[in-house]
C-alpha cells in the first residue's frame, strides 16, 4: 500500500522517483558558469558597448538578467537585458496545446547591433531557430550570437551555441532540468533518467 501511495504521489507531481534524478549543477556551478559566460561575452566583442542582451522566457530572460548584471560589474554602467518572446514563431503550434505568450522587452534597437540570445537548455535548436525568426520582425542585427547555461546535444537544426556554460551529453530518454532561483526557488540543473 505504501509503494502505490508513492506511486500516486509521484504521479501527481509529475517528479520521478528520487533515485532517477541526478545533481549535475548546484547554485555554485551555475555561478561559476555565468561569469565565464559574461567574461567570454565580452572578449568576443572587446566589450559592452553596440551589445542587446536578449533573453528567451522563461528561465532564459532570468539568465540574461544575471549575465547583464555581471557585465555592469565588469563595464562600469548599466547594461540591461530584454526578453524575446517566442511562442508565435514556434513549428510546434499545431502539435501542443496552446501556450500562454510570454512578454517580449527590446532594450534597445537591434538595427546594427550584436545581439545575444541567452537560453537554459539548447536541445533541437527549434526555440533558437523560432527566436531568429522573431528577431527578422524586430529590426536587422549585426550579427546574432548564442550563449546557453546547458548544451544537452541531439541537434535537429544546424545551430551552434558561441557560449556554453556547460556541454551535458544526455540521452534523448533523459530530460534536463533548470531550476533558477527566481521562479523554482534555488539554482540548479538535474538529469531525470528516462525509465519514469
Amino acid at each position: 500500500m505504501v509503494a502505490s501511495d508513492d506511486a500516486a504521489r509521484a504521479d501527481a507531481t509529475h517528479t520521478p522517483p528520487e533515485s532517477t534524478v541526478r545533481t549535475v549543477l548546484d547554485d555554485q556551478d551555475i555561478s561559476r558558469a555565468l561569469t565565464r559566460i559574461t567574461h567570454e561575452i565580452l572578449e568576443r566583442n572587446r566589450d559592452s558597448a553596440g551589445l542587446v542582451l536578449l533573453g528567451i522566457p522563461t528561465r532564459g530572460v532570468h539568465l540574461a538578467r544575471r549575465i547583464a548584471q555581471r557585465m555592469s560589474e565588469v563595464e562600469g554602467r548599466e547594461i540591461t537585458a530584454g526578453a524575446l518572446d517566442v511562442t508565435m514563431y514556434r513549428d510546434d503550434l499545431r502539435l501542443k496545446p496552446a501556450r500562454a505568450l510570454e512578454h517580449t522587452e527590446i532594450p534597445d534597437d537591434i538595427d546594427g547591433k550584436i545581439v545575444v540570445l541567452i537560453d537554459d537548455v539548447l536541445f533541437s535548436g527549434r526555440t533558437i531557430r523560432a527566436a531568429l525568426d522573431a528577431l527578422t520582425e524586430l529590426g536587422r542585427p549585426k550579427a546574432v550570437q548564442l550563449a546557453v547555461l546547458i548544451d544537452r546535444g541531439h541537434r535537429e537544426l544546424p545551430i551552434r551555441a558561441d557560449f556554453v556554460g556547460k556541454n551535458l551529453p544526455t540521452s534523448l530518454a533523459e530530460k534536463v532540468k533548470v531550476r533558477v532561483a527566481e521562479t523554482d526557488g534555488d539554482d540548479s540543473v538535474s538529469i531525470t533518467g528516462g525509465a519514469a
